[in-house]
């Protein structure tokens, strides 16, 4: 039975390239674990980013054919989409080797440190990355386990959702999406908010109510968001975030360009990012910080030189006056907060979105059609391409186009360009200067590689 980290010394990780996978391998290696992993991208005569990234950490990877699990391995961690056909899982079960999920695993490291639990359907990453900052400059060595590399991390070329402090604190995200939030019992829980996602909002209420209940002794709320506001023990306060009843509310908030400034509690705060859902993420790592004792002179000193994580509002760069910037947002909440977000960076947003998944899409469709209409201005527009496939026996009754037309039916510019690879060619007459093209999207590992050369092409 494990238990406790102390339990096992022996690793092997299932799909380990993925990006919750990799970071719980990374930081069991940091404490001194000996950790190996296969995945099914990981080909004997192909080169992977992700595994020579492992390789250089020391952690050692296999393809997945079941040849690195040994009689000395003590443990093996599956995500959710391992099959039990895979030749791993079926090595591990013929040694009887235990077997758990990723979730469980991230429950068990929780328990070995002071841990503060970020969750939310929108901003965990990088309101725990903005923590991590905070913590770290305030010299208090904290670890991370992020769902999303930091850029200050990825510039030492880590994968950057990990790293390991000699302090008392780790940082997490607690996921909602696959019902793990309810397994982790945190020192302090913050939620940030809670739009319609994977689940309906009575979902979802449930979950976080069950967080709530299980975090030790403080529970940071945003108050500013409707449903959140209802999990909060003080929900007639008008504060930002409310810590002990004590706000942390983001007043004065300005946007110049890619410069924000704001004020917390009286302290002015600077950071270089877009949009005032970025200053409310930063309001939730200040009030985790402060209630633990960091100055919020520190805290502001510390995300003046905060550079935010992977994917999320990424500056690709600028070319015949159009920016172009990269997102991660995937729901209706977040696809609406990121074209608000660039709005005031340029005289026209122009963004595209790859929806992920047939079920998800379907189970959004109104709410899409509903946030992204809201948000556009009448110079903006919004293209999509078709649905991300990521395989598996999902019905295709659904498709972007679909959403495109209920967005053209509220009176709003909507293009469908179903073969994204033809999206730089058509869009390009409508790129003039002085606008943003903003693109969107999750859960495809070819996204990065398609933003970045659609940059180089522009």
């Amino acid at each position: 039975m494990i238990n406790t980290v102390e339990d096992f010394n022996e690793v092997f990780f299932i799909g380990i390239a993925g990006v919750g996978m990799s970071a719980l391998a990374q930081y069991l290696h940091g404490i001194g674990k000996n950790v190996s992993g296969s995945d099914r991208y990981f080909l004997s005569d192909e080169a992977n980013k992700t595994r020579s990234q492992l390789e250089a950490e020391g952690i050692k990877c296999f393809v997945q054919d079941g040849s690195g699990i040994a009689s000395n391995t003590q443990l093996v961690v599956v995500s959710t989409a391992i099959e039990d056909t895979v030749p791993e899982v079926l090595k591990a079960k013929s040694l009887a080797v235990p077997i758990i999920r990723r979730s469980e695993l991230l429950s068990i490291i929780a328990k070995s440190k002071k841990t503060v639990a970020v969750a939310g359907t929108s901003g965990k990453s990088t309101t725990a990355a903005m923590l991590y900052h905070i913590l770290e400059k305030a010299n208090l060595q904290p670890s991370i386990i992020s769902g999303a590399g930091l850029t200050s991390l990825i510039k030492q070329n880590k994968i950057g959702n990990a790293a390991v402090g000699s302090g008392d604190w780790l940082i997490i995200e607690a996921d909602e999406s696959d019902g793990s939030i309810v397994q982790y019992k945190p020192e302090i829980g913050v939620l940030l908010n809670i739009d319609k996602d994977h689940q309906e909002i009575a979902e979802l209420l449930d979950l976080f109510g069950v967080f709530k209940n299980n975090t030790n002794s403080l529970f940071i709320v945003n108050q500013s968001n409707r449903q959140a506001k209802t999990m909060s023990t003080n929900a007639n306060s008008d504060f930002g975030f409310e810590a002990e009843n004590c706000g942390y509310s983001v007043e004065n908030f300005k946007q110049d360009g890619l410069e924000l400034s704001f004020t917390i509690k009286d302290q002015p705060f600077g950071m270089t990012s877009l949009g005032r859902h970025s200053a409310e993420n930063a309001a939730a790592a200040v009030a985790v910080a402060h209630q633990i004792g960091v100055d919020l002179a520190v805290c502001a000193e510390s995300l003046r030189t905060y550079e935010g994580i992977y994917r999320r509002h990424q500056v690709l760069g600028r070319k015949n006056g159009v920016w172009v910037i990269d997102d991660y947002a995937h729901n209706p909440a977040k696809c609406a907060a990121s074209i608000r977000a660039c709005q005031p960076l340029a005289e026209r947003v122009i963004a595209w979105f790859q929806p992920h998944g047939y079920g998800p899409t379907r189970f959004l469709k109104d709410d899409f059609i509903e946030e992204i209409s809201a948000v556009l201005r009448p110079q903006d527009e919004i293209w999509m391409s078709e649905i991300f496939y990521a395989g598996g026996t999902a019905v295709k009754d659904i498709s972007a186009n679909d959403l495109i037309e209920g967005i053209q039916a509220k009176g709003k510019k909507a293009v469908f360009v179903e073969d994204r690879d033809e999206l730089l060619n058509q869009i390009r007459p409508e790129l003039a200067e002085n606008s943003v093209l903003l693109l969107m999207g999750a859960r495809d590992p070819g996204l990065e590689t398609f933003s970045k050369n659609l940059f180089e092409k522009l």
